[in-house]
């Protein structure tokens, strides 16, 4: 091949150039602190709002609502630990689902180990949570819950409004991680229902390090990082201006962008997987019949480790990732692919391709070759036994 192809858009997009020279300004001639009181501190301030009012712009909130963060893994862990270490008075149960992104899954670990009792919900075949099944796990003392808007690994799509729902009847609150979600489906909170909603800049084409946790007004929420009083005491921390700048145009950007977008990557995406299937024997699409993320298609391949078919992939200037993991040098699927409950033959060989803006219909035909060759050639080297 004569370049490469990158497919891997839903572990991090590169930053568009308009959004670089938006920061660039805020690393030099406006490269101040924004809490001191001088003229410089002031203009570093005036950005950092102006970026504040953006931001809660695009998810309709108000400007107050939005606390900045260093990216999507922060901003999950202070929704769960600020929200449940200032609602532990009221209650000590949380609920959250099998398949989130560590960073609930590791923060709501860390809670039940502070002795609180957090129930893990399992998801169907196609990565779904059941709204009654969701309805029968909330208690009494349940005082927050947190499912993911749409899944990082399959794309899969969550019912949050309905969940919210359910959750505020029961007098709980809602968070959602929308780190997977931000770059193609409506981000409106008011409309979602949620109390508390996660973002990470680098999924929508804006620097890594900086994320965004919408709190609703009235939501009870601790700091987890002590110091400063900055993003109205719940953030310690001298704001990263430059990078909080580049997420509030990055997400002009992708939202203005949004429902052309979505539709001619989602078309992308289907032709991928339609061809796939047809070219390429014993595939499993995961998550096929669920709603899904445009951009995300993660496929079981019978008979081929994944780490095999990524290294070749690699080689053949295809960049993709896994929905597996290799530790002790075994590789054991991921803990998405896991709760999907497939059989074994069907775990071993998943990989995750996710397309993005500059992807283009020739790139995703040349994939589809390089992988129809790679699988053949894995099956004949190394076949893997069911």
């Amino acid at each position: 091949m004569t370049s490469r192809i990158y497919l891997d858009n839903a572990a991090t997009t590169p930053v568009r150039p308009e959004v670089l020279e938006a920061m660039l300004p805020h690393f030099h001639d406006n490269g101040y602190n924004p809490s001191s009181l001088h003229a410089e501190g002031r203009a570093a301030r005036a950005a950092l709002e102006d970026a504040r009012r953006r931001v809660a712009a695009c998810l309709g909130c108000a400007r107050k609502e939005i606390v900045f963060t260093a990216g999507g893994s922060e901003s999950d862990n202070l929704a769960l630990l600020g929200t449940a270490r200032s609602l532990a008075h009221r209650g000590r149960h949380i609920v959250t689902t099998a398949i989130e992104h560590h960073a609930v899954l590791h923060a709501a670990q860390a809670l039940r180990e502070d002795g609180f009792d957090v129930t893990f919900l399992p998801v169907d075949e196609s990565g779904m949570l059941d709204p009654q099944q969701f309805a029968a796990a909330i208690r009494s003392d349940t005082i927050v819950a947190s499912v993911m808007y749409a899944n990082n690994e399959i794309g899969t799509i969550a019912p949050i409004a309905r969940l919210c729902e359910i959750a505020h009847e029961a007098g709980a609150l809602f968070h959602t991680d929308a780190v997977a979600a931000a770059t193609y489906l409506p981000l409106d909170v008011d409309a979602l229902g949620v109390d508390m909603l996660s973002i990470a800049a680098h999924k929508f084409y804006g620097p890594k390090g900086v994320g965004a946790l919408y709190v609703r007004q009235g939501t009870p929420l601790g700091p987890i990082i002590h110091g400063g009083s900055q993003e109205f005491a719940k953030r310690a921390g001298t704001e990263n201006v430059p990078g909080i700048v580049g997420m509030a145009l990055a997400l002009e950007l992708a939202m203005g962008e949004r429902t052309q977008a979505a539709g001619r990557i989602g078309s992308l995406r289907d032709d991928f997987e339609e061809h796939l299937v047809q070219r390429i024997s014993g595939v499993r699409v995961n998550g096929a019949g669920a709603p899904r993320a445009p951009h995300i298609s993660s496929v079981s391949l019978l008979g081929i480790e994944s780490e095999a078919l990524l290294m070749r992939l690699d080689l053949d200037g295809v960049a993709a990732s896994a929905g597996s993991a290799c530790a002790s040098g075994v590789i054991e699927p991921s803990h998405v692919i896991a709760a999907l409950g497939l059989s074994r033959e069907w775990t071993q060989g998943v990989i995750r391709l996710s397309l993005g803006r500059s992807t283009t219909p020739s790139q995703v035909s040349a994939a589809l070759q390089v992988l129809e060759q790679a699988a053949a050639d894995l099956r004949s080297f190394s076949p893997v036994p069911a």
